[in-house]
C-alpha cells in the first residue's frame, strides 16, 4: 500500500505538529505519522480520578506563546477552539525552612518584592532582564532561535561586531558561558533571591554549576515573570485536537499506530517512509522528530559511518520524574498567597539544588530533590470540581540509572534500573517533603499516579533514560552544535539527504515547547 503527500512527519510532539500546521497553512498536504495510540508526544491528558484532568506529561507554554510559530498560528488555533489561559502570577518559591514567596506576572512588582526581600537583589535582576529583552535581545534571540547558518545569522552577528567590536563580542561570549552559581554569588547578596532563581536553570536540563546556566536561568525567569505560565484551558491535549483539526482542513492527516522503520532514499534523496509493509511517499520533504541515534542508527540504515559514529557519541542527561496529585481540597501554604501562583519550587537554597543535580549526575536518588509544583487549577479551574485541587510535580535531578540513595533509606535494586518500588518510595519522599511547606496537605489526597525515568522513556523513545530534554544541553552540544558540530550537511535541522529535516529537542534550539525547531523546518521546506 502507498499513500503520497507533499511532506511526511514522523512523530507528533510540539514541533512535528507545528511544522505540519505551519506547512498546512501554507497550502501543502502533510502526512504526520506517530507510533502511539495517541498522537500528541509528550503532550497528553488524561483523567486520572473521576473528574480530574491532569496533563501527565507536559503542561505550561510559554515559550510557544512568546514564538513566532504561535504568532502565525494564533488565528487559526483560536477558530479550532483553543484557548490559553493565564493568571496575576507567575513563580513563586516556598522553602522548608518556612518561607515562601509568591511573585506576580509584573517585572516592576517582582523587582520591589526581591528588593523586599534583599536590598538590591531585585534591581540586579531587573538590570539583568533589561539588558536581556533590551540591547542584547536581537543578539541573544537571534542566536537562540534563527536559523545558525544563514545569511540572516550572518548579518546579525556582522551588525553586532560592528556595535560592540571584538572585546565587546567577547564578553557577550563570556557572559553567556557564565555559569549560575558564579553570576549569582557576584550579582545577588540574598539567598532566597538565588534560591528563587536556581531552580529554573533545571527546566533546560542544565544544573547551577554548568556552562551557559547564567543565561539559561536569567533569561527564562525574566520570561516567565514578564510572560506568565499560560496553559491550555481545559487541558494540554487540547492544543493537540487544534493542530489536527488544522493539518485536516489542509487536506493532511494525522495516523496513529504508525511506526516508522525506515527512510526511503532514493539518489541521495527522501522520497518517503516505511511502515512495515505499508509506504508514505512525500513529494516535498521528509520531516523526523527522533534523536540522532533513531535517525542514523536506524531510519537512515546505509548512513556513511561518520554520522553514525557522532550519533553513537551524542549524550543524554539526568532523568525526569513526575508526580500528579489529586486533593479533595486546596492546600495551605506556608505563604497563603502560593495558592495562586501556577509553578512554585520547593528547595532550600541555590546550594541544594546544585547538591541535588550532582547526586543525580552521580546515580544517586537525591535526598532533597528540587521540586516544580505545578497548580494548573490556579489558572484554569475547568480541570477539577469546585473546592478541589491538582498538583502537578516534576523533577529534573533523578538519575538515570541508580547507584546509591543518598540519604540511605531506599533499597536500590541490584541492577541500577527504576522499579515500582523505588518511584514509590520517592513518592513518599515527595510527600514528606511538600509537608514541610504544605503543613497537612496530604490528608486531603484523593490518589496520585508518578511517572518515573523508565515510565518516562517507556512513553516516548525520544527520552532516552527518562531524559526529559533528549539530549544534555551542555555548550558541545546545545544551540548551534546540537545534535552535533563538524558535519556541515548533518546540523540544526540538516540533514545529509536531500529533503530530509530532523526536528525535537536533539535539534537547534534544543527541548521545550516552543515549536521553534518545527518553525524553521517549515520555513526550509515552504517559507511564508
Amino acid at each position: 500500500m502507498q499513500q503520497r503527500s507533499d511532506v511526511v512527519i514522523v512523530g507528533s510532539g510540539m514541533n512535528s505538529l507545528s511544522c505540519a500546521a505551519l506547512l498546512s497553512e501554507r497550502g501543502l498536504k502533510v502526512t504526520v505519522l506517530e507510533r502511539n495510540a495517541v498522537a500528541g508526544g509528550c503532550i497528553r491528558t488524561e483523567e486520572l480520578f473521576p473528574g480530574f484532568t491532569h496533563d501527565v506529561f507536559s503542561s505550561w507554554y510559554p515559550l510557544f506563546v512568546g514564538g513566532p510559530a504561535y504568532a502565525e498560528l494564533a488565528k487559526p488555533l483560536a477558530e479550532a477552539g483553543l484557548r490559553f489561559v493565564s493568571g496575576v502570577y507567575s513563580t513563586g518559591l516556598a522553602t522548608p525552612n518556612g518561607t515562601g514567596i509568591a511573585l506576580r506576572q509584573d517585572m516592576d512588582d517582582t523587582i520591589q518584592r526581591l528588593n523586599q526581600i534583599t536590598a538590591g537583589d531585585g534591581d540586579a535582576v531587573g538590570t539583568a532582564a533589561a539588558t536581556m529583552f533590551g540591547p542584547d535581545a536581537p543578539l541573544v534571540f537571534g542566536l537562540m532561535g534563527g536559523e545558525p547558518y544563514s545569511w540572516d545569522t550572518s548579518k546579525l552577528v556582522f551588525n553586532s561586531w560592528r556595535q560592540r567590536g571584538v572585546d565587546g563580542m567577547m564578553q557577550f561570549a563570556s557572559q553567556s558561558l557564565e555559569n549560575f552559581r558564579r553570576w549569582a554569588e557576584r550579582e545577588l547578596t540574598g539567598d532566597l533571591t538565588r534560591a528563587m532563581i536556581a531552580p529554573w536553570v533545571l527546566h533546560s536540563g542544565l544544573g547551577p554549576d554548568e556552562a551557559t546556566s547564567s543565561l539559561i536561568g536569567k533569561l527564562t525567569f525574566s520570561a516567565v515573570v514578564s510572560g506568565g505560565m499560560p496553559v491550555v484551558e481545559g487541558g494540554s491535549y487540547n492544543i493537540v485536537k487544534a493542530f489536527i483539526s488544522i493539518i485536516e482542513k489542509g487536506g493532511g492527516q494525522v495516523l496513529t499506530g504508525k511506526h516508522v522503520d525506515q527512510v526511503l532514499v532514493e539518489q541521495g534523496r527522501a522520497t518517503g517512509v516505511r511502515v512495515g509493509s505499508e509506504q508514505y511517499l512525500a513529494d516535498k520533504a521528509v520531516v523526523c522528530n527522533v534523536t540522532p541515534n533513531q535517525l542514523y542508527e536506524t531510519l537512515l540504515p546505509n548512513a556513511e559511518q561518520r554520522y553514525k559514529d557522532h550519533a553513537k557519541a551524542y549524550r543524554y542527561g539526568r532523568g525526569g520524574m513526575q508526580i500528579h496529585f489529586a486533593l479533595k481540597e486546596k492546600p495551605t501554604w506556608i505563604n497563603e498567597e502560593l495558592i495562586h501562583v501556577p509553578m512554585v519550587h520547593v528547595t532550600e537554597s541555590m546550594e541544594q539544588v546544585c547538591a541535588s543535580v550532582v547526586e543525580a549526575n552521580n546515580g544517586w536518588l537525591p535526598s532533597k530533590p528540587t521540586l516544580a509544583v505545578g497548580q494548573p487549577i490556579a489558572v484554569d479551574p475547568t480541570r477539577a470540581p469546585d473546592g478541589s485541587w491538582i498538583l502537578w510535580v516534576q523533577m529534573q535531578d533523578m538519575p538515570s540509572r541508580i547507584k546509591a540513595d543518598a540519604a540511605n533509606i531506599i533499597d536500590v535494586p541490584a541492577d541500577g534500573k527504576w522499579n515500582e518500588s523505588v518511584r514509590e518510595a520517592m513518592v513518599e519522599r515527595v510527600k514528606q517533603r511538600l509537608e514541610t511547606v504544605m503543613p497537612g496537605w496530604s490528608q486531603h489526597i484523593i490518589g496520585h499516579k508518578a511517572f518515573s525515568p523508565a515510565d518516562l522513556e517507556q512513553w516516548n523513545i525520544n527520552l532516552v533514560g527518562g531524559d526529559p530534554y533528549s539530549g544534555v544541553c551542555s555548550p558541545d552540544q546545545f544551540f548551534f552544535m546540537r545534535p552535533f558540530a563538524g558535519q556541515p550537511k548533518a546540523r540544526t535541522g540538516k540533514t545529509p539527504i536531500k529533503n530530509l529535516h530532523q526536528i525535537g529537542a536533539s535539534v537547534h534550539p534544543g527541548p521545550g515547547l516552543g515549536g521553534q525547531s518545527g518553525y524553521l523546518a517549515a520555513q526550509r521546506i515552504a517559507k511564508k
